[in-house]
């Protein structure tokens, strides 16, 4: 039986419409299957799309489902974001003041207000360091169709989702990639270049996803936040920055990234396009 569901479309890493990476929510996701959010996720076509549901921890405000097109994932970044605007504009009451706790995949994620722009806070990295199977590398030469003196170091910066991240030697050189999907395959893999001292920006990013039914993801905080950890953490990137991602895609996403103590949290605006109901 079908019912009418709170809905939100909300455009996440940008204060400009159309310009960031888009995020369908369904409010009230409960008593939904899992079939039936795989087929919506895959209905909607977007690289993700978010089911709200009560929490079963009883520290976290509210718990969400995060779906691509090709399956579910236990955490994404620009989900967060878009999943905490929804529910606080629905009416969600944290139950720490200034501090949303999100229930997902991988546990609890804090979410705080940093101004007019949500942030999260990067989860630690569950695999990290060089990536040495030669053979992996080899796929990311081919998949970026790169020489290997291009591939300034590859490295794991997985939080939940697989991730790798290919740096290169300037944001010139990641927006100029051209990428080869079917060389690239089952791989989660992240390129990262440097703008020239001065720029606006510090760093270009772009996120490759082939697998997932998204061959490029126009602004991905899960991997920004792993990225941030990786580059700090290695004396590559200050402790607050601003880097840029989707110029690719025709996007302008901004990710506002500042080291605090012992959190490192990834910032940015969320812009509401949509809202109304669904029947699912």
């Amino acid at each position: 039986m079908t019912e009418l569901r709170r809905f939100v479309q909300v455009d996440v890493f940008t204060s400009e419409p159309l310009q960031g990476n888009p995020l369908a929510v369904v409010v009230d996701g409960g008593g939904l299957s899992e079939a039936q959010m795989a087929a919506f996720a895959r209905w909607t076509n977007l690289s993700e799309t978010t089911f709200l549901l009560p929490p079963t921890d009883v520290s976290a405000d509210y718990r969400v489902r995060i779906f691509t097109p090709g399956g579910e994932l236990p955490f994404a970044g620009h989900p967060t974001l878009g999943s905490a605007h929804a529910w606080l504009a629905s009416g969600g009451d944290p139950k720490k003041p200034g501090e949303v706790v999100q229930e997902c995949g991988i546990g609890l994620v804090r979410v705080r207000r940093d101004g007019s722009r949500l942030a999260f806070a990067a989860p630690p990295l569950r695999r990290e360091g060089p990536v040495e199977d030669a053979n992996l590398r080899a796929q990311v030469l081919a998949s970026l169709r790169l020489p290997s003196e291009d591939l300034l170091d590859l490295v794991w910066v997985d939080n939940g989702p697989g991730w790798m991240a290919a740096r290169l030697a300037s944001a010139d050189a990641v927006l100029q990639l051209q990428p080869d999907f079917n060389v690239m395959r089952g791989l989660k893999l992240g390129v990262v270049g440097a703008y020239p001292p001065g720029s606006p920006q510090e760093f270009e990013v772009r996120a490759f996803v082939p697998t997932l039914g998204v061959p490029e993801d126009p602004v991905t905080g899960s991997l920004n936040a792993g990225l941030a950890l990786w580059l700090q953490g290695a004396g590559l990137a200050p402790e607050r920055y601003v880097a840029a991602q989707g110029a690719a895609l025709g996007r302008a996403g901004r990710i506002h990234v500042a080291r605090e103590g012992a959190h490192c949290w990834i910032g940015g605006d969320v812009t509401p396009l949509v809202h109304g109901q669904v029947r699912l």
